[in-house]
């Protein structure tokens, strides 16, 4: 299953790096190569008259380092003061790769780890579980099946912080087979192991699943804690399951921290309430949250949304605002939702255009199909196809979906073929396309176009679904952008 070739390290009577490996980095660390130029011209140029203790850097600078210049201005002395060169500890390289790796450069980390490599420093337990969240942020399943490799050859395949990040790293990659054959190898795994893998399964939609893990861990006589819930509480919320929602709940306040509780937790209950119907129960743990941040405020937003409550979302936006609480991409998803639900063509437009003249966000695909649904739904549809032709991005088949089902409602038969040309580009194979357009033709009295849908049907083999509603294909449009929303949620 796993590539042995080009393990990342280096064997005792050589420093060299194998080139597979340095390959696969390479590709991610491509885009910074600028900004490695200008540490070595920092580390060149710096004029000091005094080395400060290596250690020091190390552990009081980039402990109060929280951006990426500053970061990169101690990576820079790092380098003058051949700190990384002349100590052959894998403290130094382990904290500098830990803090691109928080500030969000988990390409830096991964140039920083193959260097490392270079120099002959052996990877400890603490390396490759920062090895791995980098190969995990840029979605790299090769590069994480060679850092897999080198766990078996260090002998830390069931270290648990080694093992949680392979299940994760597998997980988000789709790998399924792959994370829970490495969940399965080690009979005593602990916490971190279960919470990786119903992590993995929440945030794939493998709602059953994650739910049936948990079930297992708690028959295996682990006590869960706030990450589990998060994930819990997310499937739930996905099946909609509102007796287990409340069960869910009680476990919440069996898991939470004696000294504080996780926000992030609560903001995923709330969540769950909300998907469930109970906006009224989302909004009583909402009350309860002390120090409210923006996933926060966008999960009433969301759930409130979601179920038709236009004006209360749209007054909570308004109450978010005046908090002095910034919104974010998913806020807009939440608030241009409830435009769309409650028909508010001209609140709609407003929300988007305050997206980047108000917050600097460039609006996102979820955000245009918003916008497209909107304006379709209104009878809008030429405004609605100058959005769509000037995206900076290419439709999906949500966005056709919804302006070819507005050409159905509003009876637009010229561009309702447009519409239907491009999501048979995007999906041949969705017989709901072909009935929406034969419903256009029919609805046009064009008895002749009928009958050559129903022909091109048979000629592709495209079969019609018995029992099958025209809207079907459009009806998940809210499902798709509210299962979106909380998968950001939840990494924020």
């Amino acid at each position: 299953m796993f590539s042995f070739l080009g393990l990342l390290v280096p064997t005792p009577k050589s420093n060299s790096f194998n080139p597979i490996s340095l390959a696969i980095i390479s590709k991610h660390v491509q885009k910074t190569p600028r900004c490695f130029a200008q540490f070595q011209t920092q580390a060149s140029s710096s004029e000091s008259n005094s080395n400060p203790n290596p250690t020091q850097i190390t552990t009081t600078h980039l402990q109060s380092c929280n951006n990426l210049p500053h970061l990169n201005q101690i990576h820079a002395q790092l380098i003058r003061s051949h700190v990384l060169e002349t100590h052959h500890s894998q403290f130094h390289w382990n904290s500098i790769m830990r803090s691109y790796v928080r500030l969000a450069s988990p390409s830096m980390a991964l140039r920083i780890y193959a260097n490392m490599s270079r120099a002959g420093v052996l990877p400890d337990s603490y390396t490759l579980p920062i090895a791995l969240k980098a190969a995990c942020q840029v979605f790299d399943v090769v590069l994480g099946q060679q850092l897999h490799s080198t766990c078996l050859r260090c002998g830390l395949e069931h270290n648990e912080f080694c093992e949680s990040g392979l299940i994760g790293l597998y997980a988000k990659a789709g790998e399924f087979d792959s994370a829970l054959q490495v969940f399965d190898e080690n009979p005593e795994r602990k916490l971190g192991s279960w919470n990786a893998i119903i992590g993995g399964f929440a945030q794939a939609g493998h709602s059953k699943e994650a739910i049936n893990t948990f079930i297992e861990l708690r028959e295996c006589g682990f006590v869960p804690d706030d990450v589990t819930m998060v994930s819990v509480a997310s499937a739930c919320g996905s099946l909609g399951d509102l007796n287990l929602a409340v069960q869910v709940h009680k476990c919440v306040f069996q898991a939470r921290s004696l000294v504080k509780t996780d926000v992030l937790m609560w903001n995923a209950v709330i969540d769950m309430y909300g998907k469930c119907g109970r906006v009224d129960l989302a909004y009583k743990v909402f009350e309860r949250v002390v120090e409210r941040n923006v996933s926060t405020w966008t999960s009433m937003i969301m759930g409130l949304a979601m179920h038709g409550h236009v004006n209360d979302a749209l007054d909570f936006f308004r109450y978010m605002r005046s908090s002095g609480v910034r919104p974010n991409h998913v806020t807009f998803v939440g608030v241009l939702s409830a435009c769309v639900h409650g028909g508010l063509v001209e609140e709609g437009r407003n929300y988007f255009e305050m997206m980047t003249s108000v917050y600097g966000l460039s609006p996102m695909l979820q955000h245009y199909g918003c916008l497209v649904d909107l304006l379709g739904r209104a009878g809008m549809l030429e405004e609605a196809r100058e959005h769509v032709e000037r995206m900076p991005m290419d439709a999906n088949s949500v966005i056709w979906g919804a302006l070819l089902g507005a050409c159905e409602k509003h009876g637009n038969v010229e561009m309702g073929e447009w519409a239907a040309r491009n999501l048979m580009v995007l999906e041949p194979w969705n017989d709901g396309v072909y009935v929406v357009l034969s419903n256009i033709y029919a609805g046009a009295g064009l008895w002749d176009e009928v009958e050559r849908v129903r022909r091109l049907m048979k000629n592709k083999k495209v079969a019609k679904t018995p029992g099958y509603s025209s809207p079907t294909i459009f009806s998940s449009f809210c499902l798709v952008l509210s299962n979106l929303a909380i998968h950001i949620l939840l990494a924020v």
